[in-house]
């Protein structure tokens, strides 16, 4: 059996879980999501506990039995915690800042760009330290809006300037060297 999919997902108290065949609603204090798995994979809820099997030990079973597991996992660990993604502004004169929901970035554009959230996604700004927190219940949602972020202004290899993830590093480039 596979390693991940083999595992219980454990429900925590709050958190509601649907399973109609292949179709899990996950319902917390956070939000709701819900997703319909391939029907090779079988899903039962017992007990607040969820179990995923899989119908032979071919690849492409195993691959999927891994894979559905850690995505119930993640929606269920989404409606209950949530998910946060970090960014760094780096730069002289970049900062970013809210306006209600919506984030502004000055990051050496003519103008500022701005980010409207989508729903379940929320922002939280340190201008202290130039932090922006992508905020949510959905951990593809949080990537990719923290990777839309990011796009804006990706990070420079020379001055490292721009939007970076905060556990990134940069390889930095050596620059023009000096006439003699």
């Amino acid at each position: 059996m596979s390693r991940i999919g083999r595992l219980p997902i454990v429900v925590p108290k709050g958190v509601e879980v649907e399973v109609i065949g292949t179709h899990v609603k996950v319902r917390g204090p956070k939000g709701e999501i819900e997703h319909t798995f391939p029907p090779e994979i079988s899903i039962r809820y017992e007990d607040g506990v969820i179990r995923v099997y899989r119908p032979s030990d071919s690849g492409y079973h195993r691959a999927l039995h891994g894979m559905t597991r850690a995505l119930i996992n993640n929606m269920v660990q989404g409606v209950n915690t949530g998910f946060e993604r970090v960014l760094e502004v780096n730069g002289v004169g970049y900062r970013a800042e809210k306006d209600g929901e919506k984030l502004i970035l000055y990051v050496g554009y003519s103008h500022p760009v701005t980010i409207e959230p989508p729903e379940g996604i929320s922002f939280e700004v340190d201008s202290r330290t130039r932090q922006i927190k992508v905020l949510g219940y959905d951990k593809q949602l949080v990537g990719q809006v923290a990777a839309n972020i990011r796009k804006v202004r990706p990070p420079e290899p020379y001055k490292g300037k721009g939007i970076k993830y905060i556990e990134e590093k940069i390889r930095f480039k050596a620059g023009k060297t000096g006439k003699a």
